[in-house]
């Protein structure tokens, strides 16, 4: 049969408008993890409005879970990355969003829950979060697997800490990485060996950056970040300067699809790896890496 001509050119404009749509991101999870009451240690400003601040950015981008957790016990945030793990089984795209303390201790970096006292340096090991636990939550995500670390902060814990061992080394800030897996990225708030300021106001100005350019739509997500280490240079007068470890293949990948983003990863099929690799990262000294906000309402600062 025959179409009419106007049904005709109705059809072919579909057909088009299917072709030409952006491809979508898949599903696309997120952790958000914000610690500022620590109980030994003097309370942190800043990363429970800076958590509250990434939640209403990966809510309002549409992502399809978004796991917001404040002033977390180690148990807690063991418990919470076990959960995200398992809302990242079937994900394209996973984010683990953590403001809070970290500290570097002999290369390796841990993550600092609320309830720890750390008053030895081998204490990391019962009482904080090693990095590679982190990252095994967002392993199973198929096409970007992202951490990003507000926590490069001046650490009091450091600065207590009793040596067990003399040779034992604690670090200033975070200790670089070097992913073993691709398309894994770690971003810190300030480079390694250095760490990152709380800025003035309810927010640091990582976090702030992260919420003006990470979810604009089409933006890949390597030159997100590069505009977020401009802002950050820019706002404390070249002081602090994010960096992000790991790679990406050369297909462009946004947290949300634009009209211009052509990502064909996420188009095309995706078939799983044959094995399981290691999705662990190695902590190492010097060496620099290649570095790397919509408007939304600012969360007071508690009083």
């Amino acid at each position: 049969m025959t179409l009419p001509p106007i049904l005709r050119g109705l059809l072919v404009a579909a057909v088009l408008l299917l072709i030409c749509q952006p491809a979508f991101a898949g599903k696309r999870v997120a952790l958000v993890v914000g610690d500022s009451a620590y109980q030994n240690v003097p309370p942190l400003r800043n990363p429970a409005n800076d958590a509250a601040m990434m939640e209403i950015t990966f809510r309002q981008a549409g992502f399809d879970v978004v796991d917001a957790r404040h002033d977390l016990s180690a148990q807690e945030t063991r418990q919470a990355l076990r959960q995200f793990a398992d809302s990242a089984q079937d994900a394209d795209i996973a984010v683990i969003y953590y403001a809070g303390h970290g500290v570097e201790v002999d290369g390796i970096n841990y993550l600092i829950p609320v309830d720890a006292r750390l008053e030895r340096d081998n204490d990391v090991f019962d009482e904080a979060l090693p990095l590679d636990r982190v990252l095994l939550a967002v392993e199973p995500a198929r096409q970007l697997r992202l951490v990003i670390l507000d926590a490069c902060r001046d650490n009091p814990f450091a600065k207590t800490m009793k040596r067990t061992v003399a040779s034992r080394a604690i670090g200033r800030g975070l200790a670089k990485v070097e992913p073993d897996s691709p398309n894994l990225l770690i971003a810190y708030s300030a480079k390694a060996g250095s760490t990152a300021q709380d800025g003035n106001g309810s927010n640091s100005p990582f976090t702030m950056a992260l919420a003006r350019h990470l979810t604009t739509p089409g933006l890949d997500i390597r030159k997100a970040f590069g505009f977020v280490r401009d802002d950050v240079l820019k706002n404390t007068g070249n002081q602090q300067e994010p960096f992000v470890y790991g790679s990406l293949g050369g297909e462009d990948v946004a947290l949300v699809p634009g009209s211009s983003s052509a990502q064909a990863p996420v188009a095309m099929p995706r078939p799983r790896p044959a094995a399981i690799m290691s999705w662990r990262c190695r902590s190492v000294t010097r060496r620099h890496s290649t570095p790397f906000w919509p408007s939304i309402p600012m969360v007071s600062t508690p009083a």
